[in-house]
């Protein structure tokens, strides 16, 4: 059986870790990186054992399909390239940085019938799995994301950086529609926000509180789940579960509440 051919484009922060990863997968065969900074370019490419190119439309005849991970404003013009010609891409997220670029990769990847990924990968993080296992129906969710600043990913805010994650997270769990959003945030290091809260609220009574910063001193990501059977919380960064629910001494009896308004009552 014949290797998928494929390609990153871009590899920085972020990009030279999908060409590291693309590269250990047996069945794939990572043809070449393009970036136009030649140091870095030909440093990935010698790692992974593949070409650099400096121009990503080097790859167009050359590939099944790629990953586009250049920065935000460019996730549109590269990714169109590549849908236009009917290769399959996967882009790093945010999808886009504005609604008219995201429905243009949309639209073209439905005229052409080509599969468009979106890089969510916390969707497949253990933790979140194991907490979506054992979640129906919630009712409120809490998440917080808190990151150094990593002096990247400048062309955008802190909700198309950190945030896009949770509010991905958040809606698959709801299964839900948004209705409302209440948000407020803050610039600290200048360009965009880097700080933000954010309260929503789903078509099914599901609320949501998100909060997210980029210039924080710790790395933390770490999401909560009450519903009618308990409080689940998954910590992200350290792939950990916590699921707190009602023992069956107390689904069988009276509730505390009630039992300690009975005169003489033992608790």
């Amino acid at each position: 059986m014949d290797r998928l051919k494929l390609g990153v484009v871009g590899v920085g922060a972020l990009g030279r870790h999908h060409a590291r990863i693309l590269a250990s997968f047996p069945d794939v065969e990572l043809v070449a990186v393009a970036e136009p900074n030649e140091a870095q370019g030909r440093s990935v490419a010698e790692s992974c054992r593949c070409e650099w190119v400096p121009d990503f439309h080097d790859l167009l005849d050359k590939v099944d399909a790629a990953s586009i991970v250049v920065p935000t404003f460019l996730h549109r013009k590269v990714a169109l390239e590549f849908l236009n010609r009917g290769i399959p891409i996967l882009v790093e997220k945010p999808l886009a940085s504005t609604i008219a670029d995201a429905r243009a990769m949309v639209d073209a990847a439905k005229a052409h019938n080509v599969p468009l990924q979106v890089g969510h990968i916390e969707r497949f993080n253990p933790a979140f799995q194991a907490l979506a296992s054992r979640v129906t129906a919630p009712k409120y969710i809490r998440a917080e994301r808190f990151s150094n600043y990593a002096f990247r990913s400048t062309d955008i805010g802190v909700i198309h950086d950190l945030m896009i994650h949770d509010i991905e997270l958040t809606q698959s769990l709801a299964q839900s529609d948004f209705v409302s959003v209440e948000a407020f945030g803050v610039s600290l290091v200048g360009g965009h926000e880097d700080a933000v809260q954010a309260r929503v609220r789903f078509a099914n009574g599901c609320i949501a509180d998100l909060s997210a910063n980029r210039v924080w001193p710790s790395a933390t990501r770490t999401i909560q789940v009450w519903s009618a059977t308990g409080c689940v919380t998954a910590d992200l960064h350290t792939r950990t579960l916590t699921a707190h629910s009602a023992g069956p001494d107390l689904l069988a009896g009276q509730l505390p509440y009630d039992l300690g308004r009975q005169p003489g009552a033992d608790i």
